[in-house]
């Protein structure tokens, strides 16, 4: 852990000078062709890439930010370990390269008229990498071990939906009583307590995937290591090495092998975005987790072919420890701090890559569902900044008596420049002192459950499901993730409320009301909904932009470079 005591800056401007562009950084030798040059793609009449055009060794690398701490998927935390689990694991649901619900390892559905009983008709071909056959027993494991407390999975809130999860995950029930049913070794059932619309989209987050019950007996929580895991996946775990990188192969013995074209894939821990880009740019990476923010202007001009900006369902917000001082029941104070942070001037100097300034909760774009809006996102900064001033004044501080609070972050992206950022337009608008941690990923996480250290925390949510409810449930009490510590009974009603509503328009409604609820509370500060944005090596095919920001290696492939084309018609000609 490292503490940067009073690490403060009267000037934001200071802060924001680190994030210009910077034209003069050196262009790798050779780099910039190794990834635009590649033949052209030709499909055949399946559809199907030309077996011609298609790169002899089809080894895929990517960049995937903070390495996880578990590939347990029942367990594992963060995007970098979504990433991952997806391409060894298989839900009933998948995701086509756009985002849409698909069949996974259930071949198709009936979903009751009542919209609360689910059967799913799993494919008898299924296998899992040791060739066993993946049967409805094993998803009636996966999904009871997941909501077990002895397991203690912070996403088992997943499996709420579920008829008797809140009682299993409470210990109040056995497992054996969460409504699952294998009605024979192909046919499975699950009864929900009432209906979700989201339901088949949350079939394809890790809380719900099977997991191989011999494994598990044999290995106990050594089950998900190289050599023990067993998995269901396009692929299977070859190796790991800690802060170097994590190597997938091909599973042979999956349903659809014969379409899958990468057959090794190997994933990288990059903390720091500076190393993956030069890492990319000298042809060792296919993709890049994300990209230096101070890099922006020069990658638009030398590699716009692989900059790739998307849309996310994702906020970016600082999270309060509501539970301990200065900011217990103390909502005035709360919102003076979020009054003072100007989002324009953090998403157009820091972000720069087209994030949208925030002042709710729910990012936009999700059906017709639209947050209310707080009186203040109207208010122009120098507004924000008077009232903001006198809720301050009234909690009892002032430049004689400043505030004093810590703010955490974890190692990797641009966490360092936002909080650097936020201290410094506290400190110039209101005399705040701030103290920034920095954590590793897996300290900092435990430190924001155990809600003892934390005061102010950088903080966010990638929802995993395009539905408003992926975002206010993570302010129930009792939420796995609810590092916040908030709590409040009419919100947890209008939550229950919530998820037994089946009419569109009254559900939209009771969420409108829940967030407009959270938004006069601010247990967070909302500051910018996310954008992705990587580079991408024109060689590499079958990977698409999608809100969620999936992306199974199972779809990709890589072209040929252009000389290892020549080199092939040059063959030919001999």
């Amino acid at each position: 852990m490292i503490r940067h005591h009073q690490f403060l800056i009267p000037v934001v401007c200071t802060i924001l000078l680190g994030a210009c562009g910077n034209d003069d950084q050196e262009r790798l030798p050779g780099s910039l062709d190794r990834h635009a040059t590649s033949v052209e793609l030709v499909l055949t009449e399946d559809g199907r890439p030309d077996p011609a055009v298609l790169a002899l060794e089809q080894v895929l690398h990517r960049d995937n930010g903070e390495e996880p701490a578990t590939l347990d998927p029942h367990l594992a935390e963060g995007v970098s370990a979504a990433h991952i689990l997806r391409d060894l694991f298989e839900g009933l649901t998948a995701e086509s390269p756009q985002g849409r619900v698909i069949p996974g390892a259930a071949i198709r559905w009936n979903i009751s008229r009542d919209g609360k009983t689910y059967t799913f008709y799993l494919r008898r071909e299924a296998r899992w990498s040791n060739g066993d056959p993946v049967t409805a027993e094993d998803f009636v494991y996966g999904l009871r071990r997941s909501a077990s407390p002895a397991t203690a999975s912070n996403y088992a809130q997943v499996l709420l939906p579920i008829a008797n999860a809140a009682e299993v995950l409470s210990g109040a029930l056995p497992t054996e009583q969460l409504g699952v049913t294998a009605i024979n070794e192909h046919i499975l059932q699950i009864n929900l307590k009432g209906p979700t619309p989201y339901f088949l989209g949350l079939l394809n987050h890790s809380s719900t995937y099977p997991v191989h019950r011999l494994s598990v007996m044999e290995h106990g929580s050594a089950f998900s290591r190289p050599g023990n895991l067993v998995s269901n996946g396009a692929y299977v775990l070859k190796d790991w090495v800690l802060r170097s990188r994590i190597e997938l192969i091909k599973n042979e013995n999956y349903w659809d092998a014969a379409n899958v074209i990468v057959e090794q894939v190997f994933y990288y821990p990059y903390e720091n975005q500076s190393a993956a880009s030069k890492q990319f740019r000298a042809g060792e990476l296919h993709w890049t987790y994300g990209v230096p923010s101070n890099q922006f202007k020069w990658l638009q001009k030398h590699y716009p072919a692989e900059l790739v900006i998307s849309p996310w369902l994702g906020s970016y917000f600082f999270g309060y420890n509501v539970l301990t001082e200065p900011f217990i029941q103390n909502p005035d104070l709360r919102l003076a701090l979020a009054l003072a942070l100007d989002r324009d001037l953090l998403t157009e100097k820091v972000t720069q890559f087209g994030e949208q300034p925030s002042y709710t909760l729910v990012p936009p774009g999700i059906g017709e569902f639209v947050s209310p809006l707080p009186a203040w996102a109207s208010w122009s900064q120098a507004e924000r900044n008077e009232e903001a001033r006198r809720l301050y004044a009234e909690a009892g501080y002032s430049q004689d008596k400043p505030l004093r609070f810590e703010i955490r972050y974890y190692t990797g992206g641009n966490n360092k420049k936002m909080a650097l950022a936020a201290a410094s337009l506290w400190k110039q608008v209101l005399g705040v002192q701030a103290t920034l941690v920095n954590e590793d990923w897996k300290v900092f996480l435990r430190n924001r459950e155990q809600k003892v250290l934390t005061q102010v925390f950088r903080a966010g949510w990638i929802s995993d499901y395009a539905d408003p409810y992926g975002f206010l449930e993570l302010f129930r009490t009792g939420h796995g993730r609810n590092d916040y510590g908030y709590s409040n009974e009419l919100y947890d009603s209008l939550l229950e409320e919530i998820t037994s509503e089946r009419i569109p328009a009254r559900r939209r409604r009771l969420m409108f009301e829940a967030e407009r609820m959270l938004l006069s509370e601010l247990p967070f500060i909302p500051v910018y909904t996310y954008v992705t944005k990587r580079l991408v090596s024109p060689r590499l095919k079958g990977w698409e932009s999608n809100i969620m920001d999936h992306h199974y290696s199972k779809n990709m492939f890589l072209l040929k470079t252009a000389a290892e084309g020549e080199a092939v018609v040059e063959e030919a000609r001999e």
